[in-house]
């Protein structure tokens, strides 16, 4: 045998030599995380049901618990209900002195345990939560890792549905903060302290989408509770939702513009088109009012008066107005009808009158001067005469100062005082009002809310 075939024989069994005592050396560090497990939560050397110490193993201090929290996603915000429904990685961190073990020269970073039971935890709750429920899949969400100076990290992925009580005067021009709070159930503050994590406590996944909302920003602060049982230790976490105004505007404000625009389309029709000014008139009521009451359907009945309410109440109104417009229309038409006749019959009586006037005049004429053959016209009438009385009423008109041109009555001289005139101009005067009435109710609308959603909607 060669040189070159003894070298790889000895290389051969130096590699089998060096993975057998790699083996042997991951077996022996598994057995002494076993041993260090077995060290510290041993049955009769460790109690999960007594607190820890407080700082540096001082037992009249309480037990700081730092708290963090990553926001995986929230699902729905619910007007009706007043909640929201989030899921979140929760975690806490503090210390027990213990659980302190030896790290092996650093080659034992932390122990990894998937029993919560094994170990004390905080007694938090969520004092706003409405429902909750932990992930069991494929294993349950959760770990706990022991580190070598004692300090513990509890790690859980868990959904929650909690209360968020809603102010709706802005809707749908409004800003919501929705709480997220953490309290202790049983220790108070002299035995169990919970803060917030320094550095960056609340972190929340990138790109978070809602369907209706946008999450503005998010604040951390404490809300220590106070009852007859004792003080208690509490966190918050404020999230400010700013509601989304597109969505709103496409599904109510325009198609409620367009229904009152509809509306007006009766006073360009004839006033004696009665059954489609009838038909548009009640068609656009009834469609106005199962809008309004849709938009109602999807909000709790509150007793004070929202921002939709105010745009939905006056759109019903112009609707309901251009409906009484008609009536009042078809009332003047047929109250007209009678005064033409009338007007007729004392035209004919005054030409009658001015007929046997003229005779009676003539008469005495003759009778005055009998023997002439002919009769003259008088240089000067009688003041009683109806000539005399037409030329000075002419005399008079033309004597009167000019009076100075009124627009509105040039524009109302368009339609003379005849039948169904008196309607017609009801309809005319209907087309200008009711727009710039409704044009100067949108300035006020709009200005009034967006204003107010800016002072008023302080974080």
């Amino acid at each position: 045998m060669g040189t070159g075939h003894y070298f790889w024989v000895i290389f051969y069994f130096a590699s089998l030599c060096s993975a057998s005592l790699a083996n042997n050396a991951k077996i022996n560090f598994r057995e002494k995380e076993k041993k260090v497990l077995d060290q510290i939560l041993g049955a009769g050397k460790y109690d999960a049901r007594i607190r820890p110490s407080g700082i540096n193993g001082t037992e009249n201090l309480p037990t700081y618990v730092y708290v963090n929290m990553f926001l995986r996603s929230i699902s729905k915000i619910d007007d009706y209900k007043m909640e929201y429904s989030v899921q979140l990685t929760f975690r806490e961190q503090w210390t027990d002195e213990r659980l302190k073990f030896d790290d092996i020269q650093g080659r034992l970073k932390y122990l990894t345990l998937t029993e919560a039971n094994r170990v004390w935890m905080p007694d938090l709750f969520f004092s706003n939560e409405k429902e909750g429920h932990f992930h069991n899949i494929i294993m349950p969400n959760v770990y706990i890792r022991i580190f070598p100076n004692g300090s513990v990290l509890y790690s859980i992925r868990i959904s929650l549905t909690l209360a968020c009580p809603m102010n709706l005067k802005l809707y749908p021009l409004d800003r919501q903060i929705c709480s997220l709070r953490m309290a202790s159930y049983g220790w108070t503050t002299n035995d169990l302290v919970f803060l917030w994590k320094e550095g960056d406590p609340v972190q929340v996944v990138k790109n978070l989408h809602l369907p209706r909302f946008t999450l503005e920003k998010f604040l951390t602060d404490y809300c220590n509770s106070k009852t007859n049982t004792g003080e208690y230790s509490c966190l918050k976490v404020d999230l400010l939702f700013k509601r989304e105004f597109s969505y709103y505007l496409i599904q109510i404000y325009i198609p409620c513009c367009m229904l009152v625009i509809v509306s007006w389309v009766s006073f360009w029709l004839d006033q004696g088109a009665v059954p489609a000014r009838v038909s548009l008139g009640v068609t656009t009521l009834l469609t106005m009012a199962t809008q309004t009451s849709g938009i109602n359907a999807s909000l709790p009945p509150v007793s004070y008066t929202k921002a939709i309410d105010v745009w939905t109440g006056v759109c019903l109104t112009f609707v309901f107005g251009a409906l009484l417009e008609f009536a009042l229309v078809n009332y003047a038409s047929r109250s007209g009808l009678n005064k033409p006749n009338m007007h007729k019959e004392n035209m004919k009586k005054k030409r009658r009158d001015l007929e046997q006037a003229s005779l009676d005049a003539a008469s005495d004429l003759l009778d005055t001067d009998s023997n002439a053959t002919f009769a003259m016209k008088p240089l000067v009438r009688h003041p009683g005469d109806p000539l005399a009385l037409e030329k000075l009423r002419q005399c008079e008109v033309h004597m009167q100062p000019p009076k100075r041109p009124n627009c509105c009555k040039t524009w109302l001289s368009k339609f003379p005082t005849r039948q169904c005139s008196r309607s017609k101009r009801i309809d005319v005067i209907s087309r200008i009002t009711f727009p710039l009435v409704f044009a100067l109710f949108n300035l006020v609308y709009w200005s009034t809310y967006l204003f107010r959603d800016e002072e008023d909607e302080t974080f």
